[in-house]
């Protein structure tokens, strides 16, 4: 399928019947998951709204098609699972599966779909999930595929709780227009860092600023994207560079599980860090977020300092998902209206 003919995978009502890329979210899908989002977890602390939620979806099943190492990502999207009463099972090796003799891995997936109304996959493959919703189009599956990762590529739902978090963040201080993001660390191999620019680009005015090692600079494809989409962008190896001006720090570690596929040589990563000299430079009212996990580039001593909201970052992250499963799955405005 050549790719203008892209399908969007949206049903005839208007909504999502894959997640599949970050792309897919609009202004205003994002601005009503939040307000799902915002609606399920006020619901959550009563104990009559939290029993409202397990019975939304008590007919619904769930597989957890995990491949690629996971924690947060798998523990939210089974414990959204489980607050709108979806019962869940996993597979998390392909050693368990009939893949070990021989079975492809779509053949896999379908074989989920019959038992499971919704497949959310983590993959090391990139386009594997794509690849899978185009073969439930082809053969007329009528179930649904979210994205939980995809090789280098995207991660749409650590995008939505980036952006969910930031939403929360700016709510009262005018909102995510006009603010500027620093994304350091490893960007070329950062999908999560590339998922969450693509969403920066539908806000206005915007501004992002990208500081890592050359040989792990942000590929040209982003660059050209947010040069398409009005984004102004700067470049550099420094943290003191642009720290002085963030509104927020978007942390990352160095993705060498990729060695293999890009490797990136020997770096002295120590300039990427959270150093004391950059967390004095840094505005009283800038947030630092990182997707996890971390290795040394955030010290454990930040945990404490009142700019993190990498911990918001990962309740966040549950919320944000049960929001979107909701939509999927069409209970969102049931939530609404609770």
């Amino acid at each position: 399928m050549a790719k203008k003919d892209k399908p969007n995978f949206v049903t005839s009502n208007g909504r999502l019947l894959h997640l599949i890329d970050t792309q897919q979210f609009t202004h205003e899908l994002l601005h009503a998951f939040f307000k799902i989002a915002d609606k399920a977890r006020q619901l959550y602390t009563s104990g009559i709204g939290a029993s409202f939620l397990k019975h939304c979806l008590p007919n619904k099943r769930a597989l957890l098609y995990f491949v690629q190492p996971s924690t947060r990502t798998f523990l939210s999207f089974e414990s959204a699972a489980s607050i709108l009463g979806i019962s869940t099972a996993q597979v998390t090796s392909t050693r368990t599966s009939s893949e070990l003799k021989g079975e492809t891995p779509f053949d896999s997936v379908h074989t989920f779909a019959m038992y499971h109304d919704l497949i959310i996959i983590r993959y090391p493959e990139p386009g594997f999930a794509e690849k899978c919703a185009l073969q439930f189009l082809e053969s007329d599956v009528s179930k649904h595929i979210i994205n939980g990762g995809s090789g280098m590529d995207q991660h749409p739902t650590q995008a939505l709780l980036d952006v969910y978090t930031l939403h929360r963040e700016f709510l009262r201080r005018g909102g995510l227009d006009g603010k500027r993001i620093m994304f350091v660390g490893d960007l070329a191999r950062g999908r999560a860092a590339r998922s969450l620019i693509y969403l920066l680009c539908k806000y206005q005015d915007v501004k992002v600023d990208l500081v890592s090692p050359d040989s792990l600079k942000l590929k040209g494809d982003m660059k050209k994207y947010m040069t398409k989409h009005g984004i102004n962008f700067r470049e550099s190896d420094s943290m003191l560079a642009f720290s002085k001006e963030a509104d927020a720090v978007y942390m990352t570690r160095i993705q060498d599980e990729y060695d293999k596929e890009f490797s990136a040589g020997k770096i002295d990563y120590s300039a990427y860090k959270l150093t004391d000299a950059v967390i004095t430079s840094l505005k009283p009212n800038c947030i630092v977020m990182h997707p996890l996990p971390r290795r040394e580039e955030i010290p454990v001593s930040f945990d404490a300092d009142p700019r993190s909201r990498y911990w918001e970052q990962v309740e966040n992250g549950m919320w944000a998902r049960v929001a979107l499963i909701a939509h999927i799955l069409e209970c969102d405005l049931k939530i609404k209206s609770a």
